[in-house]
């Protein structure tokens, strides 16, 4: 749970510590307004990954489901910096499938939390792998990383991408190959 209390009040030592004013005009209601910010970027804190996932429905079928361009944002935990890209969720349903909706909300679970992008990209392929039971799930993510963008390097628009394979895709390069494939042809 997000102590809002706690927040404003790192705030305001926060600006005061760069040489502001925390009881100037622009800045008085800075602190709250910060605190209900971390509060929604921290939400993911406080939900289960299996929240989204438990709804599914039968399908005859088992081949390759894709869910691509997913849009994500989450905080880098080293800097507490934004970071957001793009993730791509493919998996082999075994008798199961879960609504469209329910992987992207997967990824907004994960990403709702102080994260590291290797961390956020295997954490939903195993929240698949553990309450979706499929054959097998591959995640990609890319992402920029502010902290690489606006301070140290500084080097704008360099992505990270991560990949995370569980079940049949560890063991199928073939199967890696027609997800890669599928995702080239949007």
């Amino acid at each position: 749970m997000v102590d809002q209390q706690k927040i404003e009040e790192a705030v305001r030592l926060l600006l005061e510590g760069i040489g502001e004013d925390s009881s100037r005009e622009g800045l008085v209601e800075t602190p709250a307004r910060v605190a209900r910010m971390y509060a929604e970027l921290a939400a993911g804190m406080d939900q289960d990954g299996s929240e989204h996932l438990s709804k599914t429905f039968s399908v005859g079928s088992d081949d390759l489901v894709i869910e691509r361009d997913i849009t994500f944002y989450s905080l880098c935990e080293h800097h507490m910096l934004p970071f957001y890209g793009k993730a791509a969720i493919g998996y082999i349903p075994n008798g199961r499938v879960a609504g469209l909706s329910k992987l992207a909300r997967t990824v907004e679970t994960f990403a709702r939390r102080l994260q590291l992008q290797e961390q956020l990209c295997a954490q939903v392929a195993d929240a698949m792998m553990e309450f979706l039971a499929p054959q097998g799930v591959i995640v990609l993510m890319e992402a920029e990383h502010m902290c690489m963008t606006m301070r140290g390097v500084q080097k704008p628009g360099t992505k990270t991408v991560t990949l995370a394979r569980r079940g049949v895709f560890e063991d199928d390069p073939a199967l890696e190959q027609r997800f890669f494939n599928m995702l080239d042809r949007g």
